[in-house]
């Protein structure tokens, strides 16, 4: 019996997706089931609040989310111009015509309650909202706790993503960055912080645009991932339901996205794949003090339940005892042989304390690490 358990777990896992198949022969049912699934599914919408936040839109717009709309918000109508979103709103008008906040946190507070009307009109529907900008400037820093307050009061879930400033940019933007992270914690669900020290410690010698890359990658690949967890169907589903039971309340919040590499053999991708999502640099949280937990897998057609398991009880290891863990797994055909992609968001850790980081005690936590490590390709 045994024996014939084991070859039911090693079989691949295979499976539709919602709409696969239902172009041929879609019956009565499935029609009415179809429509009834449209009106009831989530509503899921990225805003990118200042410079920093419109150019992560751009960048999620080249890579693609499926099932979100994404929506750049800023002062600056030039920036505004150039980017690539589903939707642009020029916030306050009237109170910066244009021209930008000047790197003040007040004024780009006074121009989002200025468009407060615009921005709820946007979000009327939202179930998941997603808040991202680079803090210390004025746009995002003064823009984002409003943005994230209306979604919040709306019923909507909300997730922050947001970079800290290089010290080097000096004590007046730090002093920004801290002061729009304290009310950000207050105005959202869950909040993802990366800070942009590390980013420095990791990739010194690249040219700075390519550097501020990296950085809009991660911030990419956390909203994507957690996006497609409830826009995408699995085999082993997981729904809005399961992320507020992670999210709601969170705290600070660490996501790791891994994928085994070409060379990994057929007995150790999944760990590779897990293991690549649990160390990412860039994600300044201790795991060991996650009490929540939620895990996605996506593998080829040759992907296994017992690998799927594997990486969820990798995760169940690393962080506090007795966590919440949940976990879910999906089919991609599209992907190459012996791939497999892993999401893990970690809630409820210890976060340092941002208010007393510098840079030279970021670099000296920090090993130097390579792009590899990373898993970014620039």
């Amino acid at each position: 019996m045994a024996e014939e358990l084991k070859k039911i777990i090693d079989v691949p896992l295979e499976g539709k997706q919602v709409y696969q198949g239902f172009a041929d022969g879609m019956s009565a049912d499935d029609k009415e089931l179809l429509k009834f699934y449209e009106s009831t599914k989530p509503k899921v919408y990225i805003l990118g609040m200042g410079g920093s936040g419109s150019n992560t839109i751009n960048r999620l717009t080249q890579i693609g989310v499926s099932g979100a709309t994404s929506a750049a918000m800023n002062t600056d109508v030039q920036h505004l111009m150039h980017v690539k979103a589903d939707r642009k709103i020029l916030i306050g008008k009237t109170t910066t015509r244009g021209i930008g906040a000047g790197s003040d946190p007040e004024v780009g507070e006074a121009a989002a309650t200025e468009s407060l009307e615009d921005i709820k009109r946007l979000i009327s529907d939202a179930s998941l909202v997603f808040v991202t900008c680079g803090l210390g400037g004025g746009t995002g820093t003064g823009s984002a706790p409003v943005a994230a307050k209306i979604a919040k009061e709306m019923g909507a879930l909300v997730v922050g993503v947001v970079t800290m400033p290089f010290t080097s940019e000096g004590s007046r933007r730090r002093q920004n960055a801290i002061s729009g992270l304290e009310k950000l914690k207050k105005t959202v669900d869950t909040l993802i912080v990366i800070p942009n020290d590390k980013l420095l410690a990791i990739v010194p010698d690249l040219p700075l645009d390519t550097a501020f890359r990296v950085s809009d990658e991660v911030l990419s690949r956390a909203v994507k991932g957690i996006t497609e967890l409830v826009t995408v169907s699995g085999l082993i589903n997981l729904d809005l339901a399961d992320l507020k039971t992670v999210l709601t309340d969170g705290g600070y919040a660490m996501i790791g996205v891994g994928e085994s590499t070409a060379d990994s053999s057929y007995d150790e991708r999944a760990l590779v794949a897990v293991n690549t999502a649990l160390s990412s640099p860039l994600l300044d949280l201790d795991i060991s003090t996650s009490s929540r937990a939620i895990i996605n897998v996506v593998g080829g057609e040759d992907m296994t339940l017992r690998e799927a398991e594997m990486i969820a009880a990798e995760v169940s290891k690393k962080i506090a005892p007795e966590s919440h863990v949940i976990w879910g797994a999906r089919v991609d055909k599209n992907m190459k042989k012996s791939g497999i992609q892993t999401l893990v968001i970690l809630v409820g850790a210890k976060a340092p304390d941002y208010t007393a980081a510098s840079a030279a005690e970021t670099n000296a936590e920090l090993e130097q690490v390579n792009l590899d490590e990373l898993d970014i390709a620039i």
